[in-house]
């Protein structure tokens, strides 16, 4: 162990996240595991959603002043915010990374070995390029989402872009299993932006160094297996993340946990507790939360539901459940603004996971063996929410319309029907492998090797070309 921190030692490493909640987390947790490997790390972001300095006293952060305020990012969404930053950092960032590269600097903290971005941030390649210093891109999400991301030309040529709700039920030919109604849409008052912010993020990563993925191997060959084939630059299938000793060792969430939710797991029957979780972006109507509330009731399955405060659009929080919902709900249902997700995942108490499948909680979901009922909303998460219900096997799609009815006969079938014992095998059976793939020899750990010595590699280069 004293042995692989070595490694790094001396060398410092550039991060940047995207300031989206299931964009840092993952890299924060990969700035921890190179931390591991012994290098220094600095992480650089945007003053809006700044990750908590405080969390990583063992990182150096700076922030991109002038960039974009938070102000102005509250008025936009996530498509359109992304678009802004990536005309807006390239001058702060280039100065920062200039600066960072001075000799004194050099000197003081490290010889920079890399630039490491998410790629969504793909103006990074521009600068990164112009002043000299090697870029690997993170991809937050899965392969088979990216996969899908990097087809959007061919499936434009073909017709099926802009998506039509008469073709929904239609294979996508190219992309097995996905229908047209599984491809990726986003909540934007511009739909061609997402479609260009896509084609050019996928552009900017073949140019990249590398690419990192918080996935693995064993998880998502096939997709692996044909982008190594469409792209040139080495691929490092290094996930889960999370799973690693150090990874989860400090706080990566922009919203407090409420912790209290764990004493009332405590109490709860082994595998009987449904846990509901849509993430940091999704929102949903008045009338979706009250069938959500009324079918989570009638299913007579207990509980917990993390309501972040501006979920369901027009209100702050609870007021749309009629009066004295939490009362008769007593010690069936616990409702919180928040969850530690890991730690709920982890618990025994929990049997299944009703979740957005953003691709951090799909994972995660995965890795603890819980059986999860797929509710997507937008971008990959349809692409996530396919492969968890008709490739991996592992959960249930509520395709029909939100509908207490539905809901309640979604959540039996999960927990108790005929399929729930296939389910949570074939998850449990993916647990494994999730573990596996970190140990000594395993897929994870030899393409982190293989990671930390690119990386190495690069400063080397990058010397005797200066």
């Amino acid at each position: 162990m004293e042995e692989e921190k070595q490694r790094g030692k001396g060398n410092r490493i550039i991060l940047m996240p995207s300031p989206f909640q299931g964009h840092i987390t993952p890299l924060l947790q990969l700035a921890n595991i190179l931390y591991s490997k012994g290098f220094s790390i600095t992480i650089v972001h945007t003053v809006f959603n700044s990750p908590d300095p405080s969390s990583y006293p063992h990182f150096s952060f700076l922030p991109l002043h002038g960039a974009l305020s938070e102000t102005e990012a509250s008025k936009v969404d996530a498509v359109h915010l992304t678009e802004v930053i990536n005309v807006r950092c390239v001058q702060p960032l280039k100065e920062c990374l200039t600066l960072l590269l001075s000799h004194d600097k050099v000197k003081e903290d490290g010889c920079v070995s890399c630039f490491i971005v998410d790629a969504a941030l793909y103006f990074t390649q521009g600068v990164c390029d112009e002043v000299g210093v090697p870029r690997i891109v993170l991809r937050t999400g899965g392969a088979s989402s990216f996969l899908v991301f990097a087809s959007f030309p061919l499936l434009r040529e073909k017709g099926y872009f802009p998506v039509q709700e008469s073709r929904s039920e239609e294979v996508v030919v190219d992309l097995p299993p996905l229908k047209v109604k599984d491809l990726p849409v986003f909540q934007s008052k511009e739909p061609e932006a997402f479609y260009k912010l896509v084609c050019r993020f996928v552009d900017e990563c073949k140019k990249s160094s590398g690419i990192i993925w918080n996935t693995f191997e064993e998880l998502e060959s096939s997709a692996l297996t044909k982008l190594r084939q469409d792209f040139s630059v080495p691929i490092y299938p290094i996930g889960p993340f999370h799973k690693y000793s150090l990874a989860g060792s400090n706080s990566t969430s922009l919203l407090t946990p409420d912790k209290t939710c764990i004493s009332w797991l405590d109490k709860q029957e082994q595998k009987s507790v449904v846990y509901v979780s849509f993430g940091s972006i999704v929102a949903i109507s008045e009338e979706e939360f009250l069938e959500i509330a009324w079918g989570l009731v009638n299913s007579n399955q207990p509980f917990l539901w993390a309501i972040r405060p501006g979920t369901i659009r027009g209100s702050e929080w609870l007021e749309p459940l009629p009066s004295g919902f939490l009362e008769n709900l007593g010690e069936r249902g616990y409702i919180v603004k928040w969850a530690p997700q890991e730690q709920v995942l982890k618990h025994p108490a929990v049997g299944a996971f009703w979740t957005h499948n953003g691709w951090n909680s799909t994972l995660e979901s995965v890795c603890e063996g819980v059986p999860m009922i797929c509710m997507p909303s937008f971008g990959d998460q349809k692409i996530n929410a396919k492969y968890a219900s008709d490739v991996w096997k592992v959960g249930l799609q509520l395709e029909n319309k939100l509908e207490r009815g539905e809901i309640e006969k979604v959540i039996r079938k999960l927990m108790l029907g005929d399929e729930a014992n296939e389910i949570r095998e074939n998850v449990m059976n993916l647990k494994e492998k999730a573990n596996v793939c970190l140990k000594k020899g395993g897929s994870s750990y030899c393409f982190l090797d293989s990671l930390v010595s690119e990386i190495l590699s690069l400063k080397s280069s990058t010397r005797r070309a200066q």
